[in-house]
Protein backbone atom coordinates (compact mmCIF):
# COMPACT_ATOMS: atom_id res chain seq x y z
CA UNK A 1 0.00 0.00 0.00
CA UNK A 2 1.19 3.32 -0.96
CA UNK A 3 2.21 5.22 1.76
CA UNK A 4 0.23 7.95 0.89
CA UNK A 5 -2.79 6.44 1.92
CA UNK A 6 -3.96 6.38 5.39
CA UNK A 7 -6.52 4.27 6.94
CA UNK A 8 -10.20 4.19 8.69
CA UNK A 9 -10.98 2.72 11.81
CA UNK A 10 -9.96 -0.71 11.52
CA UNK A 11 -12.70 -4.16 11.61
CA UNK A 12 -10.77 -7.04 13.33
CA UNK A 13 -12.53 -9.94 11.15
CA UNK A 14 -11.88 -12.24 13.70
CA UNK A 15 -14.29 -10.83 16.11
CA UNK A 16 -17.06 -11.35 13.27
CA UNK A 17 -19.48 -13.92 12.64
CA UNK A 18 -18.24 -17.56 10.98
CA UNK A 19 -20.29 -19.68 12.60
CA UNK A 20 -22.03 -20.84 9.54
CA UNK A 21 -18.76 -20.81 7.13
CA UNK A 22 -18.40 -24.41 6.46
CA UNK A 23 -14.89 -25.24 7.35
CA UNK A 24 -14.20 -22.68 9.69
CA UNK A 25 -13.91 -23.01 13.17
CA UNK A 26 -12.67 -20.67 15.86
CA UNK A 27 -10.03 -21.75 17.95
CA UNK A 28 -8.55 -19.34 20.53
CA UNK A 29 -7.70 -16.14 19.66
CA UNK A 30 -7.55 -17.48 15.42
CA UNK A 31 -9.78 -19.31 13.02
CA UNK A 32 -8.29 -22.47 11.84
CA UNK A 33 -10.02 -23.36 8.06
CA UNK A 34 -10.22 -27.05 6.96
CA UNK A 35 -10.62 -28.39 3.66
CA UNK A 36 -14.59 -29.35 3.09
CA UNK A 37 -14.93 -31.37 -0.12
CA UNK A 38 -17.76 -29.64 -1.40
CA UNK A 39 -18.38 -29.63 -5.09
CA UNK A 40 -21.28 -29.31 -7.27
CA UNK A 41 -21.84 -32.69 -9.77
CA UNK A 42 -24.03 -32.66 -12.41
CA UNK A 43 -27.08 -34.43 -12.74
CA UNK A 44 -25.01 -38.10 -13.83
CA UNK A 45 -22.59 -37.94 -11.29
CA UNK A 46 -19.96 -36.57 -13.01
CA UNK A 47 -18.29 -32.94 -12.96
CA UNK A 48 -17.36 -32.08 -9.12
CA UNK A 49 -16.73 -27.87 -9.47
CA UNK A 50 -15.41 -26.70 -6.63
CA UNK A 51 -18.20 -24.73 -4.25
CA UNK A 52 -16.04 -23.04 -1.65
CA UNK A 53 -17.86 -21.52 1.34
CA UNK A 54 -18.20 -17.85 1.67
CA UNK A 55 -19.37 -16.50 4.72
CA UNK A 56 -23.11 -15.64 3.80
CA UNK A 57 -24.87 -15.63 7.07
CA UNK A 58 -22.36 -14.06 9.18
CA UNK A 59 -20.24 -10.70 8.72
CA UNK A 60 -20.06 -8.62 5.27
CA UNK A 61 -18.50 -5.80 4.74
CA UNK A 62 -19.90 -2.31 2.78
CA UNK A 63 -18.23 0.58 1.35
CA UNK A 64 -18.50 3.04 -1.18
CA UNK A 65 -14.81 2.99 -1.99
CA UNK A 66 -10.97 1.95 -1.68
CA UNK A 67 -10.57 -0.16 1.39
CA UNK A 68 -7.72 -2.44 2.59
CA UNK A 69 -7.80 -6.49 3.43
CA UNK A 70 -4.84 -7.60 5.51
CA UNK A 71 -4.42 -11.00 6.58
CA UNK A 72 -1.83 -12.98 8.66
CA UNK A 73 -1.61 -17.08 7.85
CA UNK A 74 0.51 -19.57 9.67
CA UNK A 75 -0.01 -23.64 9.87
CA UNK A 76 -0.61 -23.97 5.68
CA UNK A 77 -0.58 -27.42 5.34
CA UNK A 78 -1.31 -28.05 1.42
CA UNK A 79 -3.06 -24.82 0.65
CA UNK A 80 -5.19 -21.97 1.81
CA UNK A 81 -7.25 -19.50 -0.23
CA UNK A 82 -8.50 -16.12 0.68
CA UNK A 83 -11.87 -14.98 -1.25
CA UNK A 84 -13.43 -11.84 -1.60
CA UNK A 85 -16.34 -11.39 -3.62
CA UNK A 86 -18.41 -8.30 -4.78
CA UNK A 87 -21.44 -10.48 -4.47
CA UNK A 88 -21.80 -14.00 -3.02
CA UNK A 89 -22.01 -16.88 -6.22
CA UNK A 90 -25.27 -18.24 -7.70
CA UNK A 91 -25.80 -21.71 -7.25
CA UNK A 92 -27.66 -24.15 -9.64
CA UNK A 93 -28.62 -27.36 -9.28
CA UNK A 94 -25.23 -28.98 -11.36
CA UNK A 95 -23.09 -25.57 -11.28
CA UNK A 96 -21.65 -22.25 -9.73
CA UNK A 97 -22.21 -19.15 -11.44
CA UNK A 98 -18.30 -17.33 -10.49
CA UNK A 99 -19.26 -14.46 -9.08
CA UNK A 100 -16.61 -10.74 -9.48
CA UNK A 101 -14.12 -11.27 -7.26
CA UNK A 102 -10.45 -11.76 -6.35
CA UNK A 103 -8.99 -15.22 -5.05
CA UNK A 104 -5.55 -15.72 -3.41
CA UNK A 105 -4.28 -19.16 -3.08
CA UNK A 106 -1.05 -19.77 -1.16
CA UNK A 107 0.81 -23.07 -2.04
CA UNK A 108 4.53 -23.39 -0.46
CA UNK A 109 6.05 -20.30 -2.15
CA UNK A 110 3.52 -19.73 -4.85
CA UNK A 111 0.78 -17.45 -4.69
CA UNK A 112 -2.02 -17.40 -7.62
CA UNK A 113 -4.25 -14.00 -7.85
CA UNK A 114 -7.17 -15.14 -9.79
CA UNK A 115 -9.26 -11.77 -10.50
CA UNK A 116 -13.03 -12.65 -11.73
CA UNK A 117 -14.64 -9.82 -13.62
CA UNK A 118 -18.29 -11.44 -13.56
CA UNK A 119 -18.58 -11.99 -17.15
CA UNK A 120 -20.75 -15.11 -18.25
CA UNK A 121 -18.67 -18.19 -18.72
CA UNK A 122 -18.59 -20.19 -22.16
CA UNK A 123 -18.84 -23.43 -19.69
CA UNK A 124 -20.93 -22.96 -16.59
CA UNK A 125 -19.16 -25.51 -14.88
CA UNK A 126 -15.71 -24.27 -15.18
CA UNK A 127 -15.01 -20.87 -14.85
CA UNK A 128 -11.99 -18.74 -15.94
CA UNK A 129 -10.38 -15.62 -14.43
CA UNK A 130 -10.01 -12.61 -16.61
CA UNK A 131 -6.43 -12.23 -15.14
CA UNK A 132 -3.89 -14.98 -13.18
CA UNK A 133 -0.91 -13.71 -12.03
CA UNK A 134 1.56 -16.03 -9.73
CA UNK A 135 4.20 -14.42 -7.55
CA UNK A 136 7.11 -16.02 -4.96
CA UNK A 137 6.27 -15.35 -1.45
CA UNK A 138 9.35 -15.14 0.76
CA UNK A 139 7.80 -16.00 3.91
CA UNK A 140 4.40 -18.06 4.06
CA UNK A 141 3.97 -16.41 7.39
CA UNK A 142 4.51 -12.74 6.78
CA UNK A 143 1.39 -10.06 6.40
CA UNK A 144 -0.86 -10.62 3.03
CA UNK A 145 -2.74 -7.48 2.13
CA UNK A 146 -5.48 -6.95 -0.61
CA UNK A 147 -6.41 -3.48 -1.56
CA UNK A 148 -8.34 -1.70 -4.08
CA UNK A 149 -6.46 2.01 -4.95
CA UNK A 150 -7.56 3.94 -8.04
CA UNK A 151 -8.96 1.40 -10.14
CA UNK A 152 -6.43 -0.80 -9.83
CA UNK A 153 -6.17 -4.39 -7.23
CA UNK A 154 -2.79 -4.00 -5.59
CA UNK A 155 -1.42 -7.49 -3.64
CA UNK A 156 1.30 -7.17 -1.23
CA UNK A 157 3.02 -9.19 1.49
CA UNK A 158 4.82 -7.18 4.16
CA UNK A 159 5.25 -3.69 2.83
CA UNK A 160 6.54 -4.94 -0.89
CA UNK A 161 3.39 -4.92 -3.80
CA UNK A 162 3.63 -7.80 -5.63
CA UNK A 163 1.19 -7.23 -8.21
CA UNK A 164 -1.05 -4.73 -9.17
CA UNK A 165 -4.06 -5.51 -11.55
CA UNK A 166 -6.37 -3.54 -13.12
CA UNK A 167 -9.70 -2.89 -11.68
CA UNK A 168 -12.31 -3.87 -13.99
CA UNK A 169 -15.95 -4.67 -12.94
CA UNK A 170 -14.58 -5.68 -9.65
CA UNK A 171 -15.91 -4.30 -6.35
CA UNK A 172 -18.78 -1.99 -7.73
CA UNK A 173 -21.41 -3.43 -5.44
CA UNK A 174 -20.36 -1.44 -2.62
CA UNK A 175 -20.03 -4.66 -0.85
CA UNK A 176 -17.33 -7.17 0.40
CA UNK A 177 -18.31 -10.97 0.67
CA UNK A 178 -15.51 -13.51 2.19
CA UNK A 179 -14.33 -16.75 2.06
CA UNK A 180 -11.81 -19.08 3.52
CA UNK A 181 -11.19 -22.50 2.12
CA UNK A 182 -8.41 -24.82 1.70
CA UNK A 183 -8.70 -27.69 -1.45
CA UNK A 184 -6.73 -30.33 0.10
CA UNK A 185 -5.41 -29.28 3.77
CA UNK A 186 -5.80 -26.72 6.37
CA UNK A 187 -4.07 -23.57 7.98
CA UNK A 188 -4.81 -20.95 10.44
CA UNK A 189 -5.37 -17.32 10.36
CA UNK A 190 -3.57 -15.18 12.81
CA UNK A 191 -5.22 -11.57 12.27
CA UNK A 192 -7.67 -10.53 9.46
CA UNK A 193 -8.76 -6.94 9.27
CA UNK A 194 -10.63 -4.81 7.08
CA UNK A 195 -10.55 -0.82 6.86
CA UNK A 196 -11.49 2.14 4.09
CA UNK A 197 -8.81 4.25 3.11
CA UNK A 198 -8.41 8.04 2.70
CA UNK A 199 -11.70 8.63 4.64
CA UNK A 200 -13.69 5.96 2.83
CA UNK A 201 -15.99 4.47 4.92
CA UNK A 202 -16.24 0.67 5.28
CA UNK A 203 -18.72 -1.20 7.80
CA UNK A 204 -19.79 -4.43 8.62
CA UNK A 205 -22.68 -6.01 8.28
CA UNK A 206 -25.20 -9.07 8.74
CA UNK A 207 -27.39 -10.95 6.27
CA UNK A 208 -30.38 -8.39 4.87
CA UNK A 209 -33.09 -11.23 5.36
CA UNK A 210 -32.86 -9.38 8.99
CA UNK A 211 -34.78 -6.43 8.64
CA UNK A 212 -37.62 -8.35 5.98
CA UNK A 213 -40.87 -8.16 7.44
CA UNK A 214 -44.55 -10.24 6.30
CA UNK A 215 -46.10 -8.15 4.00
CA UNK A 216 -50.11 -7.43 4.87
CA UNK A 217 -50.71 -8.45 1.64
CA UNK A 218 -48.35 -10.66 1.27
CA UNK A 219 -49.23 -14.17 -0.31
CA UNK A 220 -49.27 -16.17 2.86
CA UNK A 221 -51.25 -13.05 4.69
CA UNK A 222 -54.43 -14.00 2.05
CA UNK A 223 -53.74 -17.59 2.54
CA UNK A 224 -54.49 -17.55 5.97
CA UNK A 225 -57.57 -15.38 5.39
CA UNK A 226 -58.50 -18.01 3.36
CA UNK A 227 -57.53 -21.08 4.66
CA UNK A 228 -56.05 -21.20 7.80
CA UNK A 229 -52.76 -23.04 8.26
CA UNK A 230 -52.69 -23.59 4.20
CA UNK A 231 -48.25 -22.55 3.54
CA UNK A 232 -47.34 -20.74 -0.10
CA UNK A 233 -43.77 -21.92 0.04
CA UNK A 234 -40.52 -20.90 -2.50
CA UNK A 235 -37.37 -22.96 -3.04
CA UNK A 236 -34.82 -20.82 -1.51
CA UNK A 237 -31.22 -20.36 -1.75
CA UNK A 238 -28.80 -18.60 1.09
CA UNK A 239 -27.00 -16.29 -1.48
CA UNK A 240 -29.39 -13.95 -2.14
CA UNK A 241 -31.53 -14.76 1.04
CA UNK A 242 -28.13 -12.94 3.29
CA UNK A 243 -27.37 -10.51 -0.04
CA UNK A 244 -30.49 -9.32 -2.14
CA UNK A 245 -33.02 -6.90 -0.18
CA UNK A 246 -35.74 -7.86 -3.00
CA UNK A 247 -35.22 -11.62 -2.41
CA UNK A 248 -35.19 -11.70 1.56
CA UNK A 249 -38.33 -9.28 1.15
CA UNK A 250 -39.95 -11.33 -1.33
CA UNK A 251 -39.78 -14.21 0.66
CA UNK A 252 -40.61 -13.23 4.15
CA UNK A 253 -43.11 -11.13 2.77
CA UNK A 254 -44.79 -13.58 0.48
CA UNK A 255 -44.34 -16.57 2.14
CA UNK A 256 -45.13 -18.91 4.81
CA UNK A 257 -42.84 -21.89 3.89
CA UNK A 258 -39.43 -22.48 2.46
CA UNK A 259 -37.78 -25.36 0.59
CA UNK A 260 -34.19 -25.97 0.89
CA UNK A 261 -33.36 -25.64 -2.54
CA UNK A 262 -29.81 -27.86 -2.65
CA UNK A 263 -28.08 -27.20 0.62
CA UNK A 264 -29.69 -30.01 2.43
CA UNK A 265 -28.92 -32.41 -0.40
CA UNK A 266 -26.23 -34.63 0.39
CA UNK A 267 -23.13 -33.80 -1.69
CA UNK A 268 -23.96 -30.21 0.28
CA UNK A 269 -24.00 -32.39 3.79
CA UNK A 270 -21.47 -34.37 3.88
CA UNK A 271 -19.30 -34.18 0.68
CA UNK A 272 -17.09 -36.43 2.61
CA UNK A 273 -18.06 -39.77 4.42
CA UNK A 274 -18.23 -39.27 7.94
CA UNK A 275 -17.99 -35.81 7.54
CA UNK A 276 -20.76 -33.09 7.77
CA UNK A 277 -21.20 -29.42 6.70
CA UNK A 278 -24.34 -28.22 8.40
CA UNK A 279 -23.65 -24.42 8.24
CA UNK A 280 -25.49 -23.29 5.07
CA UNK A 281 -28.24 -25.38 5.44
CA UNK A 282 -28.56 -24.23 9.61
CA UNK A 283 -28.48 -20.91 8.45
CA UNK A 284 -31.57 -21.26 5.73
CA UNK A 285 -33.53 -23.00 8.97
CA UNK A 286 -32.11 -20.53 11.81
CA UNK A 287 -33.18 -17.40 9.53
CA UNK A 288 -36.65 -18.74 8.39
CA UNK A 289 -37.45 -19.84 11.78
CA UNK A 290 -36.35 -16.49 12.63
CA UNK A 291 -39.28 -14.59 11.14
CA UNK A 292 -42.07 -17.57 11.69
CA UNK A 293 -41.63 -19.46 8.38
CA UNK A 294 -42.14 -23.30 8.08
CA UNK A 295 -39.14 -25.67 6.64
CA UNK A 296 -39.51 -28.42 4.04
CA UNK A 297 -36.28 -30.43 3.64
CA UNK A 298 -35.27 -31.61 0.94
CA UNK A 299 -34.04 -34.54 0.27
CA UNK A 300 -32.59 -37.66 1.35
CA UNK A 301 -32.90 -40.68 -0.95
CA UNK A 302 -32.03 -38.94 -4.48
CA UNK A 303 -30.56 -40.38 -7.30
CA UNK A 304 -28.70 -37.06 -8.15
CA UNK A 305 -26.57 -34.61 -5.81
CA UNK A 306 -24.88 -37.37 -4.17
CA UNK A 307 -21.15 -36.95 -3.21
CA UNK A 308 -18.80 -39.48 -4.81
CA UNK A 309 -18.03 -41.50 -1.39
CA UNK A 310 -22.17 -42.02 -1.55
CA UNK A 311 -22.50 -43.19 -5.32
CA UNK A 312 -19.33 -45.17 -4.92
CA UNK A 313 -20.87 -47.89 -1.82
CA UNK A 314 -20.23 -51.06 -2.49
CA UNK A 315 -23.65 -53.28 -3.25
CA UNK A 316 -21.66 -56.22 -5.38
CA UNK A 317 -22.06 -58.68 -2.31
CA UNK A 318 -24.37 -59.62 0.88
CA UNK A 319 -22.11 -58.51 2.72
CA UNK A 320 -21.13 -55.49 0.74
CA UNK A 321 -24.23 -54.52 0.94
CA UNK A 322 -25.00 -54.88 4.76
CA UNK A 323 -21.97 -52.34 5.45
CA UNK A 324 -22.87 -49.93 2.84
CA UNK A 325 -26.73 -50.38 4.50
CA UNK A 326 -25.16 -48.90 7.82
CA UNK A 327 -23.32 -46.61 6.14
CA UNK A 328 -26.52 -44.78 4.25
CA UNK A 329 -28.77 -45.50 7.54
CA UNK A 330 -26.25 -43.43 9.86
CA UNK A 331 -26.49 -40.88 7.35
CA UNK A 332 -29.97 -40.52 7.36
CA UNK A 333 -30.20 -40.90 11.31
CA UNK A 334 -27.25 -38.23 11.57
CA UNK A 335 -28.77 -35.48 9.25
CA UNK A 336 -32.53 -35.69 10.60
CA UNK A 337 -31.15 -35.80 14.25
CA UNK A 338 -29.38 -33.17 13.64
CA UNK A 339 -32.11 -31.12 12.41
CA UNK A 340 -35.25 -32.89 14.53
CA UNK A 341 -37.73 -30.64 15.38
CA UNK A 342 -36.88 -27.60 13.03
CA UNK A 343 -38.52 -29.48 9.71
CA UNK A 344 -41.78 -29.42 9.15
CA UNK A 345 -41.97 -32.02 6.66
CA UNK A 346 -38.95 -33.52 4.29
CA UNK A 347 -38.76 -35.46 0.94
CA UNK A 348 -37.44 -38.78 2.36
CA UNK A 349 -37.78 -40.19 -1.21
CA UNK A 350 -36.83 -37.47 -4.18
CA UNK A 351 -37.45 -38.91 -7.74
CA UNK A 352 -37.38 -42.52 -7.61
CA UNK A 353 -38.76 -43.43 -10.86
CA UNK A 354 -37.30 -43.27 -14.44
CA UNK A 355 -36.01 -39.92 -15.99
CA UNK A 356 -37.98 -41.01 -19.07
CA UNK A 357 -41.08 -40.67 -17.20
CA UNK A 358 -41.36 -44.67 -17.13
CA UNK A 359 -42.60 -46.14 -13.69
CA UNK A 360 -39.52 -47.92 -12.96
CA UNK A 361 -37.83 -47.13 -9.86
CA UNK A 362 -34.11 -45.54 -10.23
CA UNK A 363 -31.46 -48.58 -9.90
CA UNK A 364 -29.14 -45.61 -7.83
CA UNK A 365 -27.14 -46.44 -4.50
CA UNK A 366 -30.10 -46.70 -2.30
CA UNK A 367 -31.71 -49.55 -5.02
CA UNK A 368 -28.31 -51.27 -4.85
CA UNK A 369 -28.33 -51.57 -1.68
CA UNK A 370 -31.28 -52.05 -0.16
CA UNK A 371 -33.20 -53.37 -3.24
CA UNK A 372 -36.92 -51.90 -4.51
CA UNK A 373 -37.96 -51.48 -1.23
CA UNK A 374 -35.35 -48.98 -0.41
CA UNK A 375 -38.13 -46.61 0.42
CA UNK A 376 -39.22 -48.49 3.51
CA UNK A 377 -35.91 -48.84 5.17
CA UNK A 378 -35.70 -44.78 4.71
CA UNK A 379 -38.69 -43.80 5.75
CA UNK A 380 -38.19 -46.06 9.10
CA UNK A 381 -34.89 -44.94 10.19
CA UNK A 382 -36.36 -40.80 9.05
CA UNK A 383 -39.64 -41.26 11.69
CA UNK A 384 -36.47 -43.21 14.43
CA UNK A 385 -34.53 -39.85 14.65
CA UNK A 386 -37.80 -37.70 14.33
CA UNK A 387 -41.07 -39.34 14.60
CA UNK A 388 -42.99 -35.83 14.21
CA UNK A 389 -41.50 -34.86 10.94
CA UNK A 390 -44.35 -35.39 7.40
CA UNK A 391 -42.52 -37.54 4.97
CA UNK A 392 -43.14 -37.18 1.61
CA UNK A 393 -42.21 -38.84 -1.82
CA UNK A 394 -41.66 -36.40 -4.47
CA UNK A 395 -41.70 -36.94 -7.89
CA UNK A 396 -42.56 -35.10 -11.34
CA UNK A 397 -44.50 -35.84 -13.82
CA UNK A 398 -47.39 -37.57 -11.56
CA UNK A 399 -49.56 -34.45 -11.30
CA UNK A 400 -51.47 -35.81 -13.71
CA UNK A 401 -53.43 -38.84 -13.72
CA UNK A 402 -51.47 -41.94 -15.85
CA UNK A 403 -48.88 -44.77 -14.69
CA UNK A 404 -46.36 -42.35 -13.26
CA UNK A 405 -48.84 -41.13 -10.77
CA UNK A 406 -50.44 -44.67 -10.37
CA UNK A 407 -47.23 -46.00 -9.72
CA UNK A 408 -46.34 -43.06 -7.08
CA UNK A 409 -49.18 -43.65 -5.65
CA UNK A 410 -48.52 -47.52 -4.63
CA UNK A 411 -45.08 -47.07 -4.09
CA UNK A 412 -46.45 -44.95 -0.73
CA UNK A 413 -48.86 -47.25 -0.09
CA UNK A 414 -46.51 -50.31 -0.47
CA UNK A 415 -43.87 -48.32 1.64
CA UNK A 416 -46.38 -48.06 4.28
CA UNK A 417 -47.89 -51.07 4.26
CA UNK A 418 -44.21 -52.50 4.68
CA UNK A 419 -43.87 -50.52 7.96
CA UNK A 420 -42.65 -46.86 6.67
CA UNK A 421 -44.59 -43.67 7.36
CA UNK A 422 -45.01 -41.77 4.35
CA UNK A 423 -47.79 -38.99 4.82
CA UNK A 424 -48.65 -38.07 1.44
CA UNK A 425 -47.07 -37.32 -1.90
CA UNK A 426 -45.11 -34.34 -3.44
CA UNK A 427 -46.21 -33.02 -6.97
CA UNK A 428 -43.66 -30.75 -8.49
CA UNK A 429 -45.88 -29.53 -11.64
CA UNK A 430 -43.06 -28.44 -13.65
CA UNK A 431 -44.27 -26.79 -16.62
CA UNK A 432 -41.66 -26.78 -19.28
CA UNK A 433 -43.75 -26.42 -22.33
CA UNK A 434 -47.21 -25.39 -22.40
CA UNK A 435 -47.89 -26.61 -25.45
CA UNK A 436 -47.08 -30.25 -24.05
CA UNK A 437 -47.39 -30.55 -20.53
CA UNK A 438 -49.50 -28.01 -19.32
CA UNK A 439 -51.56 -28.79 -16.46
CA UNK A 440 -55.48 -28.64 -16.19
CA UNK A 441 -57.88 -27.88 -13.63
CA UNK A 442 -59.79 -31.06 -14.55
CA UNK A 443 -56.45 -33.11 -14.23
CA UNK A 444 -55.10 -32.05 -11.38
CA UNK A 445 -58.39 -32.11 -9.56
CA UNK A 446 -58.98 -35.57 -10.18
CA UNK A 447 -55.14 -36.00 -8.91
CA UNK A 448 -56.16 -34.90 -5.53
CA UNK A 449 -59.19 -37.01 -5.88
CA UNK A 450 -56.32 -39.93 -6.53
CA UNK A 451 -54.27 -38.99 -3.35
CA UNK A 452 -57.37 -38.22 -1.23
CA UNK A 453 -58.82 -42.31 -2.27
CA UNK A 454 -55.29 -43.64 -1.25
CA UNK A 455 -55.76 -41.99 2.55
CA UNK A 456 -52.50 -39.62 1.77
CA UNK A 457 -51.98 -35.57 1.38
CA UNK A 458 -50.22 -33.91 -0.96
CA UNK A 459 -48.01 -30.40 -1.88
CA UNK A 460 -47.88 -28.73 -5.14
CA UNK A 461 -43.82 -28.89 -4.49
CA UNK A 462 -41.97 -27.65 -7.46
CA UNK A 463 -44.10 -25.14 -9.17
CA UNK A 464 -42.68 -22.94 -12.43
CA UNK A 465 -44.15 -22.02 -15.63
CA UNK A 466 -42.26 -20.15 -18.93
CA UNK A 467 -43.20 -17.12 -20.55
CA UNK A 468 -42.53 -18.51 -23.76
CA UNK A 469 -46.15 -17.83 -24.70
CA UNK A 470 -46.47 -14.58 -23.36
CA UNK A 471 -46.64 -13.79 -19.21
CA UNK A 472 -50.33 -13.33 -19.55
CA UNK A 473 -50.63 -17.31 -20.32
CA UNK A 474 -47.94 -17.92 -17.73
CA UNK A 475 -49.99 -16.50 -14.83
CA UNK A 476 -53.52 -18.36 -16.14
CA UNK A 477 -51.40 -21.76 -15.40
CA UNK A 478 -50.02 -20.24 -12.32
CA UNK A 479 -53.59 -19.44 -11.17
CA UNK A 480 -54.80 -22.52 -11.86
CA UNK A 481 -52.16 -24.93 -9.70
CA UNK A 482 -52.80 -22.80 -6.68
CA UNK A 483 -56.99 -22.49 -7.34
CA UNK A 484 -56.97 -26.16 -7.52
CA UNK A 485 -54.61 -26.97 -4.96
CA UNK A 486 -57.07 -24.69 -2.65
CA UNK A 487 -59.55 -26.04 -3.40
CA UNK A 488 -59.14 -29.75 -2.01
CA UNK A 489 -58.15 -30.56 1.52
CA UNK A 490 -55.71 -33.13 0.52
CA UNK A 491 -53.17 -30.25 -0.68
CA UNK A 492 -51.55 -28.64 2.16
CA UNK A 493 -49.14 -26.59 0.47
CA UNK A 494 -48.51 -25.18 -2.44
CA UNK A 495 -44.76 -24.05 -3.41
CA UNK A 496 -42.93 -22.62 -6.35
CA UNK A 497 -39.44 -23.40 -7.59
CA UNK A 498 -37.46 -20.53 -6.85
CA UNK A 499 -38.43 -16.92 -6.31
CA UNK A 500 -36.90 -14.29 -8.75
CA UNK A 501 -36.11 -14.97 -12.34
CA UNK A 502 -32.65 -13.40 -11.40
CA UNK A 503 -31.09 -16.79 -9.75
CA UNK A 504 -33.19 -18.68 -12.54
CA UNK A 505 -30.28 -20.54 -14.31
CA UNK A 506 -29.12 -23.48 -16.36
CA UNK A 507 -27.32 -24.71 -19.02
CA UNK A 508 -27.55 -25.33 -22.40
CA UNK A 509 -25.75 -28.35 -24.34
CA UNK A 510 -23.10 -26.95 -24.87
CA UNK A 511 -22.43 -26.04 -20.81
CA UNK A 512 -23.23 -22.37 -21.36
CA UNK A 513 -25.58 -20.49 -18.85
CA UNK A 514 -29.19 -19.78 -20.11
CA UNK A 515 -31.32 -17.41 -17.31
CA UNK A 516 -35.11 -18.63 -17.15
CA UNK A 517 -38.34 -16.86 -17.12
CA UNK A 518 -40.12 -19.02 -14.82
CA UNK A 519 -41.10 -17.30 -11.47
CA UNK A 520 -43.17 -14.98 -9.56
CA UNK A 521 -40.52 -11.92 -9.83
CA UNK A 522 -38.54 -10.84 -12.57
CA UNK A 523 -35.30 -8.42 -10.99
CA UNK A 524 -37.20 -8.01 -8.20
CA UNK A 525 -40.84 -6.49 -9.24
CA UNK A 526 -43.81 -8.96 -9.99
CA UNK A 527 -44.55 -10.66 -12.74
CA UNK A 528 -48.54 -10.80 -13.81
CA UNK A 529 -48.19 -14.37 -12.47
CA UNK A 530 -47.38 -13.06 -8.75
CA UNK A 531 -50.51 -10.52 -9.82
CA UNK A 532 -52.63 -13.55 -10.52
CA UNK A 533 -51.81 -15.79 -7.53
CA UNK A 534 -52.96 -12.69 -5.25
CA UNK A 535 -56.13 -12.50 -7.19
CA UNK A 536 -56.87 -16.42 -6.44
CA UNK A 537 -55.89 -15.99 -2.69
CA UNK A 538 -58.15 -12.69 -2.55
CA UNK A 539 -61.30 -14.59 -4.51
CA UNK A 540 -60.83 -17.76 -2.24
CA UNK A 541 -60.91 -15.43 1.14
CA UNK A 542 -63.98 -13.75 -0.01
CA UNK A 543 -65.34 -16.38 -1.21
CA UNK A 544 -64.48 -18.16 2.89
CA UNK A 545 -65.98 -14.89 4.40
CA UNK A 546 -69.19 -15.04 2.51
CA UNK A 547 -69.56 -18.73 3.63
CA UNK A 548 -68.53 -17.90 7.85
CA UNK A 549 -69.42 -14.26 8.14
CA UNK A 550 -67.93 -14.94 11.43
CA UNK A 551 -64.29 -14.88 10.42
Amino acid sequence: MSPSRQQAAVIDLLEQDWSHAAGVAQDGDRLRVAATGLSIVEQDGGGGQPDPPVNLAGTHLTTAGDFLLRASLSDVEGDAAIAVYDTPPVIADEFRIEPAGVRLTLRGDDLRIDVFDGSPSEDATDPQPAEVEHVTVPDAETEFSLSRIAGRIDVAVGDETLSSLPLGDVFRSGEIWLGLSSEEGSFAVRSLTAAGLDGDALSAAGPVVVDAEPRPNGLQTLAERSRPGFLIGAAVALGPLASDPDYAGHVVGDFGALTIENAMKPQALSPRRGEYTFQEADAIVDLARSKGIAVHGHTIAFSEAMPAWMRELPAGTVEERRGSADILLDYITTVVTHFAGRLTSLDVVNEPFDVDQGTSLQENIWYRVFGAEYPVAVSRAVHAADPSIRQFINENGADVPGPRQDALLELALDTNERGGHIDGVGLQAHVYDLDTDAISVEDLAATFRHVEDAGLIARISENDVPDAEGQDVQAEQYAAVLETCLRSPVCVSYTTWGVDDRYDWSIDGDGAPQQGHDLLFDDGRPTPAYDALQRVLRASGEGEARRDPAR
